[in-house]
């Protein structure tokens, strides 16, 4: 008679986050939220703007505003030191969140990364394919094919603030974990196909700057003062190596050390980051999108970005390439890895998450910008594609996500039930004797307290039963 095999642990897909990770995730979109909200305002102004006609003189002569030394090649207009110097600080930010996510997050289990990552470069090839298939049919310009590749996180989150507050924490970290990957390979983007003429002695430049950074890091240098205007340096002659300034920021990001050693409660990435996000998600993101999203929009534009096959590109890659990719992506993940989809989800609830990430605002604007550089007619209509189809998509998962709001509120009341009042959800400790026994307590308490209760009212019950018994001896007595 044969053993019987031992059964195995069937891995998760959307599973329960740990602790610590849960703990990092809700700080982190808690910034996010603020910061889409802003980015959400900063578009509204930028349109209300530019539609204005008293006013949109005004927006063209601020975003053309230059500024800046000559002498160090950054003579450049306002609308330029927002994408290429505001967006730095976002990419900085990005490189720390990837470097954690490789070294302690989710990305540092192979198995678990193999999720994201599959979703993120399917979430970014499908939609480059449904752009290029499009332009091709249409006779139109294959130039832009990266632009639906983008996923914005700050603008995916403030919809998720207003119509998905209930959402597990499992969904919402996928989001942001699929972002972050997302905007790792968008900058690999930017720099190999959108790179101009390099200039080697910047680059050099940049590179042994880059290189100084790392050392001062290794070495335990703290400071500022010290790290601020190297940063500037670095970031400087990148932008005049050709490569783009920005690729200057998620390097700097991924050389932050990202793991706690003995006797640190957070580690140097984890404090700066939490230093540099708000300034990211709250000025930085908003400011660009404030000089980047003013467009004129009307019903001829907007019906014209359906005609043409570059902006028709555009749209369908964001509403279309991107759920389809993201979700296949997850699904083949899942298939080939043999994990399955957490009990408490369905795949709608993935191909809802993944419809969302076809909002393709802050680094989608950037990639139209650098794709169409010099023709000022067609960067217009393809930022409006942008723009257009970034609203569907939002609305597309917005009535997805009402359609389960029910099931995830559910699901969010039992990931936030604290009957311990110890400060940790009881989900995280019913395989601790000690939670039990603290739940026994207190029920006992409660036991006792609504025992208290029921002697009471049985007591007023009773007095108030004896008054008509005793008034009642006289019922006899005539009128």
């Amino acid at each position: 008679m044969t053993a019987p095999r031992p059964t195995t642990t069937t891995r998760k897909v959307l599973g329960r986050l740990s602790l610590p990770e849960r703990t990092y995730v809700a700080n982190a979109l808690r910034t996010e939220t603020v910061g889409g909200v802003l980015l959400l305002a900063a578009a509204v102004i930028a349109l209300l703007w530019t539609n204005i006609p008293a006013l949109h003189d005004s927006y063209e002569s601020v975003a053309h505003f230059h500024l800046g030394p000559a002498a160090l090649g950054l003579d450049l207009s306002v609308a330029h030191w927002a994408a290429d110097g505001l967006l730095a600080v976002f990419f900085f930010v990005a490189g720390i969140e990837l470097k954690r996510e490789l070294v302690v997050g989710d990305l540092s289990d192979p198995k678990a990364a193999a999720l994201p990552v599959v979703a993120a470069l399917c979430g970014m090839a499908v939609p480059a394919l449904v752009y290029t298939v499009t332009a091709v049919a249409g006779g139109g310009s294959l130039a832009g094919w990266a632009v639906p590749t983008a996923t914005d996180i700050a603008f995916a989150l403030a919809v998720l603030a207003v119509i998905g507050t209930s959402l597990p924490s499992a969904l919402r970290a996928f989001l942001l974990t699929l972002a972050v990957v997302d905007d790792l390979f968008a900058i690999l983007i930017i720099a190999v196909f959108f790179t101009a003429d390099l200039n080697f002695a910047a680059l050099g430049g940049s590179i042994a700057g880059l290189l100084l950074f790392w050392l001062l890091l290794r070495a335990g240098v703290r400071g500022w003062y010290v790290y601020v205007p190297l940063a500037l340096v670095v970031w400087a002659l990148m932008y005049n190596s050709g490569v783009h300034a920005t690729v200057a920021g998620v390097a700097m990001g991924l050389m932050l050390r990202c793991h706690r050693r003995e006797g640190e409660d957070h580690s140097p990435g984890e404090r700066i980051e939490h230093l540099v996000r708000p300034l990211s998600a709250g000025l930085a993101v908003p400011l660009f999108a404030l000089f980047s999203a003013g467009v004129v929009v009307s019903g001829g534009a907007l019906a014209d970005v359906f005609t043409s096959p570059e902006t028709l590109g555009v749209v369908l890659g964001l509403v279309v390439g991107k759920a389809v990719g993201i979700f296949g992506g997850t699904w083949l993940a899942a298939r080939f890895t043999r994990a399955s989809l957490s009990d408490d989800l369905a795949w709608a609830d993935v191909f809802a998450v993944a419809s969302l990430a076809g909002i393709g605002f802050t680094v989608s604007l950037l990639i139209g910008e650098l794709a169409f550089e010099g023709d000022q007619a067609m960067t217009n209509e393809v930022k409006a594609a942008v723009l257009l189809g970034s609203l569907i998509a939002a609305t597309l998962a917005t009535v997805l996500l009402k359609m389960r709001n029910a099931k995830y509120r559910r699901l969010w009341a039992e990931e936030e039930r604290d009957e311990d009042a110890d400060g940790v959800p009881d989900v995280y400790e019913e395989d601790d004797p000690a939670y039990h026994l603290r739940i026994a307590a207190l029920y006992e308490h409660k036991a006792a307290e609504h025992r208290r209760i029921a002697r009471e009212k049985a007591a007023a019950r009773h007095g108030l039963a004896e008054v008509p018994g005793g008034a009642g001896e006289d019922h006899h007595r005539p009128a």
